[in-house]
């Protein structure tokens, strides 16, 4: 059997492994915050952005903002039907409801005529979700935001590295987050990070981050308010600094590799990845194919095929409207039909260039043949 070629692993060095030693040793007492400081600090100079709190999880730091912004029972909040789940149960768990619309065919981001159409007297916020490193169309929706008085979140998830017009994915919305799960572009294994240039927003997400305790608070053991606890572990935010002094290499290889895919896929009718539009910079989280209806190329074929050269791929997200616990919101045809003939391609740090060839020659196939 070929060897496996798994779809995505973090890039972890000595400097990771040393500076997880370190605090995992020494990181207690007085330095059990040292790192987690450090890398809130490194990660909003990287960004540009005025304010960031580490947090365990990005959907941690979705649930902290879209809290702190008194999102709750009877609201809405506009999202795309095509997204992973962790960027709905906030609003669900805050008791909110997510509306689900439509996608843009070319960066399979939200499509701002209709969350311009879905807006009602109960609409409370837009996320705005960069899917695969692909960018939403912030002007637009920024502008829609404006006009409604709607606060426009950011899920960068997937974004690090991504630019809009010399902004940097996560700097643009009312606040943004990300995440550093283990298949992402940087990694603390889990994790994720609330972002905003809003000092008031900050300071009440700083206290609901930590049960409820403000930092003034002179009380020990005294909480201000009923908060929550997603705070990461300093030996995570080690990790964490190590990455960002590697950033820009973390987030150039994967430049590079979906560079690698869109040059050897290029001629081959039909078949479209991961856009980069004028005046944007993708980070190329995920680099994704889609085929067009016409090739009769299925996601299960691509399964299929891929598996049997021992090439580990991921599904394109189901549209959320489609899962049990959600009403089917058919007309989102772009989020319905998409995921049926799509894949997202094998792409961790240190894949090589003959197996980015073994993919390609699987796509290639199935693109000429249609099986």
């Amino acid at each position: 059997m070929k060897s496996r070629i798994h779809y995505t692993k973090p890039s972890i060095t000595d400097l990771e492994v040393s500076y997880a030693t370190d605090a995992a040793a020494n990181g207690w007492g007085d330095r059990c915050y040292e790192y987690i400081g450090r890398f809130e600090q490194a990660f909003k100079a990287h960004l540009g952005a005025e304010h960031a709190i580490a947090t365990s999880s990005c959907t941690g730091a979705l649930h902290l903002g879209m809290a702190a912004l008194g999102i709750g029972p009877g609201d809405e909040v506009i999202m795309a039907d095509t997204n992973w789940i962790a960027t709905a149960s906030p609003i669900v768990h805050l008791g909110a409801a997510p509306v689900f619309v439509d996608i843009l065919p070319d960066t399979w981001c939200l499509d701002p005529a209709k969350v311009e159409a879905a807006i009602t007297p109960r609409t409370k916020a837009i996320v705005a979700v960069h899917l695969y490193g692909n960018l939403c169309d912030m002007d637009a929706l920024l502008a829609i935001g404006e006009r409604h008085g709607i606060p426009v979140i950011e899920d960068a998830a997937e974004a690090i590295g991504s630019v809009y017009h010399g902004k940097r994915a996560g700097t643009m919305g009312t606040f943004a987050s990300f995440s550093f799960h283990g298949s992402k572009t940087m990694t603390t294994g889990e994790g994720g990070m609330f972002v905003t240039q809003d000092e008031d927003l900050y300071e009440r997400v700083l206290t609901l981050s930590n049960h409820g305790r403000a930092r003034g608070q002179t009380k020990q053991f005294w909480p201000d308010a009923v908060g929550y606890k997603y705070k990461l572990s300093n030996i995570q935010a080690a990790i964490g600094c190590a990455q960002m002094e590697r950033i820009d290499d973390l987030i150039g290889r994967k430049r590079a590799i979906l560079a690698a895919y869109g040059e050897a896929l290029a001629s081959l009718d039909g078949v479209s990845m991961n856009p980069e539009h004028p005046g944007t910079i993708n980070g190329a989280w995920m680099p994704t194919v889609v085929f067009d209806e016409n090739t009769g190329v299925t996601r299960e074929k691509l399964q299929t095929a891929l598996a049997a050269e021992n090439v580990d791929a991921r599904v394109f997200f189901w549209p959320l409207s489609g899962m049990d616990m959600f009403e089917p919101v058919r007309h989102n045809v772009h989020a319905w039909s998409i995921p049926g003939r799509a894949i997202n391609l094998p792409s961790y740090h240190d894949i090589q260039p003959d197996q980015i060839d073994r993919v390609v020659s699987v796509l290639s196939r199935l693109a000429l043949k249609g099986v």
